[in-house]
């Protein structure tokens, strides 16, 4: 009588551990298509967005995602999948800025969306940076002219947040 309740009890045991397993491997299948819906739900708010300091909050988690993906296209072979991805990106970064720049904010007074971005565009250049050295050395030049503009784009940013007082120097204590 044992017997029959322990191989009952395998069995259900063993049951119990394929649907686990079943599931974890639906998860992990699902878990890219799940970060491809987040950059769509981004990109689309992004686009929808009107005001500049939350569509600058908004361009800091999407390029994020945007250059992770830039950087998988890259590593599936897409070089010109993931020079576009980045292309896509330096644009909404101009076009960002140019919406902060439109306020009329003054980004030293006020950094709203300012900050964010330029913290943001650091550390994407950073990983940008780091693709472009895995690249072949005759595909270097077209991913360092996007990296390019985007480091001019964030020493503007960087210009606006701590402006010179007209070449005045402070005195020293």
């Amino acid at each position: 009588m044992n017997r029959k309740k322990r191989k009952t009890r395998r069995i259900s045991f063993d049951t119990a551990w394929s649907r686990w397993v079943a599931a974890l491997i639906v998860i992990g299948l699902g878990l890219p298509l799940a970060g491809q819906g987040r950059l769509a739900a981004l990109l689309d708010q992004y686009r929808h967005e009107n005001d500049a300091v939350r569509k600058a909050r908004l361009l800091v988690k999407l390029g994020d995602d945007e250059v992770e993906l830039a950087k998988k296209q890259l590593q599936g072979g897409g070089d010109v999948a993931s020079l576009d991805t980045l292309e896509n990106y330096r644009g909404q970064v101009e076009q960002t800025i140019a919406g902060l720049k439109a306020t009329g904010a003054d980004a030293e007074k006020k950094p709203g969306g300012f900050k964010e971005l330029q913290i943001s565009l650091r550390e994407n250049i950073r990983r940008i940076d780091d693709l472009i050295f895995s690249l072949p050395a005759d595909k270097r030049p077209f991913f360092r002219e996007v990296r390019t503009a985007l480091a001019n784009m964030q020493n503007d940013l960087i210009d606006a947040l701590f402006p010179r007082r007209g070449g005045v120097k402070k005195p020293n204590p």
